[in-house]
């Protein structure tokens, strides 16, 4: 039986965890100003209202300090969802992340596991300050004991953090900001229906003369691009990566060996990033398919500019359009 509610992609991760609360009394959301407040951005609004403090838990500001005591909650059985305000925020508990949360599966031998959630709202567009518009998913995805996973659509955002919350790995699960209350991304969720598995990538356009594969905020671009090609006669396809780690690259070779280009889109800068691992891992597998090398439109290799300077560091679809071209013209 379906159950369809249009939903912003905000209201869609405020709705899963409210279900996965409801779910298993076992799951906890804590963080700073994610009770009373509701979050900075109001995505567990009303949470502490329905489930008690002792359930959402608002936190110092402190995120070692957040980190550290979701780390002995999963040791003694419980699911803790953290939030990290903002993803600039998130290094004061890096240590706890690369060195505990990620590690203590392994180390031991399946004994004590880890199932937390890192919720990080992420990228730019908000016209932010400092330390507010980051991308440092490639970080996190370079280390091993870790799962990274990013929605871009409210369907995704309502099914993916339930999974990551049933998940018995520590999983990032990493939300596009800018895209939250956007009125032009709701979309009919059926909360009743059946989700795509949450380690796989979907194609999300279907496309022959180009392909652009994104994630997060980026896909958004990437569909918008690919709306702009058509008027040109190009057809692109899109691919939503869904999960960053373990990459799910097999509709991606599939998409390269039918169109034989490949544009790789995110706003994280393109120094060892996740494009770079995708560009090397579409050469290797689809080397004798392509017919221009792999192009990428990514953020610059610096720190994240001043508010009124962002519009010329993100990806946007010119870009994306323009590198189109330049595949094309190899």
């Amino acid at each position: 039986m379906s159950d369809l509610q249009k939903l912003t992609i905000g209201k869609a991760i405020n709705l899963g965890l409210r279900r996965a609360m409801e779910e298993n009394p076992k799951v906890l959301v804590m963080g700073e100003d994610v009770g009373k407040l509701g979050g900075v951005f109001r995505i567990t609004d009303g949470l502490q209202k329905d489930f008690g403090e002792q359930r959402v838990l608002d936190t110092p500001l402190a995120e070692s300090g957040i980190i550290g005591t979701a780390v002995g909650l999963a040791v003694r059985g419980f699911r803790p969802v953290c939030e990290i305000q903002f993803e600039g925020f998130i290094f004061p508990g890096f240590d706890q992340i690369v060195s505990q949360v990620a590690k203590l599966h392994y180390r031991t031998q399946g004994k004590v596991k880890m199932p937390i959630v890192i919720r990080v709202p992420f990228g730019g567009g908000i016209g932010a300050v400092e330390h507010h518009s980051e991308s440092p998913e490639s970080l996190f995805s370079h280390v091993p004991g870790l799962k990274v996973v990013s929605c871009s659509n409210a369907v995704d955002a309502y099914w993916m953090i339930q999974q990551a919350i049933k998940s018995d790995d520590p999983i990032l699960f990493f939300e596009p900001k800018k895209l939250y209350h956007s009125g032009a991304m709701k979309a009919e969720v059926d909360t009743e229906g059946t989700p795509d598995p949450l380690f796989k990538s979907r194609v999300v356009r279907e496309g022959t003369t180009a392909t652009v594969v994104a994630y997060g905020p980026s896909v958004k671009v990437a569909l918008d691009a690919a709306t702009a090609a058509a008027d040109e006669g190009k057809s692109l396809e899109v691919i939503d990566l869904r999960t960053l780690s373990p990459l799910d690259l097999d509709p991606v070779f599939e998409s390269v060996r039918k169109t034989g280009r490949l544009i790789a889109l995110s706003e994280a800068p393109s120094e060892t990033s996740l494009t770079s691992e995708i560009a090397a891992r579409v050469q290797q597998e689809c080397f004798y398919s392509l017919e221009a090398p792999v192009l990428r439109v990514t953020g610059f290799d610096t720190p994240y500019p001043p508010a009124k300077l962002e519009e010329h560091y993100l990806p946007d679809l010119d870009r994306v359009l323009h590198t189109v071209d330049r595949s094309l013209a190899w």
